[in-house]
């Protein structure tokens, strides 16, 4: 996950509208003459094949924050943790159908509640140590138990592995429906259907962990403490070691030759730790430090994109330059699964407020005018990906926003309605509402919210501007510090779930430990509608077409409740601009993301005098 004018993906994400960043952009390399080009292409290696060579992938990222699977939640970290670990199953090149991975297949019972899983044989951790099915069992417990996990829920609540709770509902130890029935057979009991339980477990927090490894759950004294498995040794089975990482400025990975898939074609990766818009271009683009150009928008060019073709899975393809370096870089173009938002805390700011807030924010005019960047206005939290009916459906619904869809309205009308419900709250020019607006680090967002401060000016509010760190944010969050916040939400399983649970006021307390989104939403008939529609998605996570259409029916009830209470203002949906230099051969990246994505595929071919 960066800031650095780029959106990115997963989990909470920082979207500052670049082109390229730095650690989530991969590129290929690609004959351009035809629709029918493949997702990778050759690029000749020093020892003249498309083999393995020492050379070393050279990537940028933002601040990293654990490298424990179980307590990451941003994406700069998964970058990492994604390389080290793996999980029973993956999704390939960020696609959004997972495959089995760790394990070689599974079966499923009558009333498809108990998944066995055959085991991959001779996977081996990074000490040399055997991977087993009791392994497993340790690394749910990890994240069912420990005190640093912070994606429980996703274990016990959605994908719903049965297990017992105590009176206050905290989690009993040793209670997961998940056995070890030999060396090479893994069973998950799950209290319902779960229509995407293999999706699910791709998600790193579900990961392959050595056993007894941290003794930070019940029964295990452990190797190395909590702390130093989040920072200096972490364990497992993936493509990469970890070579070092120092705080704020740089984390490398080395190659694991002993890995159970293909083995990586480099010797390792470098991640240059660079937070402004401005370094990061001097770095990757100016200096060519990076094997990803950065292109911030400030400097974005839409001419220089020539779209050559479309490849088989829907990306455009081509180049854009010359960049200033004078190099032309390859270029493709990803509909991520992704939404990036305002939100606010409903205890802090009144609902008049928010709604003036949305009738001023033009999603329109920050896609084209702020970023100009080929992304998607949003009116729902749901991406069109996912949105019932695909993204026609989404088009025509979204003409019912009641704040101004495509900015029909002149702007000037909508500011208007925005005084009117500011002045029916009792507020005017003389008596202004106030409240402060919180972006993490990122010119673009600095842009944005401005121009908001300036249009909220006229209509009785003023609205104070703040830039903090990303983890800054976040941690205020949590301690339930901040009044309005700018953030981003990208797939961790392609399910509209996924991103409902933002606006599900169950997980909104900031209060508690699984909170996703920090706006106390509740005591409202919409919030009301919004709690019960959440429980009646988890309640028909079934695989029938039945549930598939309850769900369906209640994501859009938890998206009207919103515009009524106005909690979540949507921006806008990526659709992520791949860039690479020439030298750099990396299959395309779908849906999912980057972060999704093993880099034991990535070749480098000769850089000349950037080397």
């Amino acid at each position: 996950m960066t800031d650095n004018d780029n959106v990115s993906r997963r989990r909470f994400l920082q979207a500052t509208g670049g082109a390229a960043t730095a650690a989530a952009l991969a590129g290929c390399s690609g004959s351009s003459d035809t629709t029918e080009d493949t997702t990778t292409s050759g690029t000749t290696t020093d020892d003249g094949d498309t083999g393995s060579s020492d050379k070393t992938y050279r990537m940028t990222n933002s601040t990293i924050t654990t490298l424990d699977p179980v307590e990451s939640t941003d994406e700069a970290s998964a970058y990492l943790i994604h390389q080290m670990y793996d999980a029973l199953t993956v999704y390939p090149n960020a696609d959004t159908t997972a495959e089995t991975f760790l394990a070689t297949g599974y079966e499923l019972n009558d009333d498809s509640t108990v998944l066995t899983f055959e085991l991959k044989e001779g996977v081996t951790f990074h000490d040399g140590s055997s991977f087993t099915a009791s392994d497993m069992v340790y690394s749910w417990e990890r994240l069912a138990g420990s005190d640093s996990s912070r994606r429980a829920s996703f274990l016990l609540d959605v994908l719903g592995v049965t297990h017992e709770e105590n009176d206050d509902g905290s989690y009993v130890p040793g209670s997961l429906g998940v056995d070890a029935v030999d060396e090479t057979t893994f069973k998950v009991e799950l209290s319902q259907p779960f229509y995407a339980a293999l999706e699910m477990m791709a998600y790193d927090p579900f990961s392959a962990q050595k056993e007894g490894y941290v003794g930070d759950i019940e029964g295990y004294d452990g190797e190395v403490s909590q702390s130093e498995y989040a920072t200096e040794s972490p364990m497992g089975t993936g493509p990469f070691t970890l070579g070092k990482w120092t705080k704020g400025t740089e984390a490398t990975l080395e190659r694991y030759d002993d890995f159970h898939g293909e083995t990586a074609k480099v010797g390792g990766v470098h991640f240059q730790i660079v937070e402004k818009t401005n370094a990061l271009y001097t770095y990757a683009t100016k200096n060519v430090n990076a094997d990803h150009p950065s292109v911030p928008s400030s400097k974005y060019v839409p001419e220089k994109v020539t779209i050559e073709g479309t490849d088989e899975k829907g990306h455009k393809y081509g180049t854009y330059g010359p960049l200033a370096n004078g190099l032309t870089a390859d270029y493709y173009r990803t509909a991520e699964l992704g939404t990036y938002y305002y939100a606010f805390n409903t205890d802090k700011v009144i609902k008049p407020a928010r709604k003036a807030f949305a009738y001023a924010f033009s999603a329109k005019q920050m896609v084209n005018t702020v970023f100009g960047r080929p992304y998607k206005p949003a009116y729902f939290f749901l991406p069109p990906g996912l949105y019932p009916g695909g993204a026609s459906a989404y088009d025509e619904a979204a003409q019912d926003f009641p704040y101004g869809y495509g900015e029909s309205q002149a702007e000037e009308s909508l500011l208007q309605e925005a005084r009117n419900v500011m002045e029916k709250a009792g507020y005017s020019q003389d008596n202004k509402y106030e409240f402060t607006m919180t972006t993490y680090q990122s010119d673009t967002w600095s842009e944005e919210t401005k121009l908001m401060r300036d249009k909220l000016a006229s209509c009785h509010i003023k609205m104070n501007y703040e830039s903090v760190p990303f983890n800054t944010l976040t941690e205020r969050g949590r301690n339930g510090n901040l009044e309005g916040y700018t953030l981003g939400w990208s797939a961790d399983y392609p399910g509209g779930d996924n991103f409902l649970q933002l606006l599900a006021p169950q997980y909104s307390q900031v209060d508690q430990d699984d909170v996703v989104a920090y706006t106390n939403w509740e005591g409202t008939d919409a919030a009301e509608t919004a709690r019960e529609a959440w429980n009646t998605i988890t309640n028909n996570y079934g695989l029938t077409e039945e549930a598939k259409q309850t769900r369906a029916e209640a994501y859009l009830e938890m998206e009207k409740a919103n515009w009524e209470d106005v909690v979540f203002v949507n921006c806008f949906h990526p659709n992520a601009e791949h860039m690479s230099y020439s030298w750099l051969d990396k299959p395309r990246v779908g849906p999912m993301g980057t972060a999704s994505t093993k880099f034991n595929q990535v070749t480098i071919g000769d850089r000349g005098q950037y080397e």
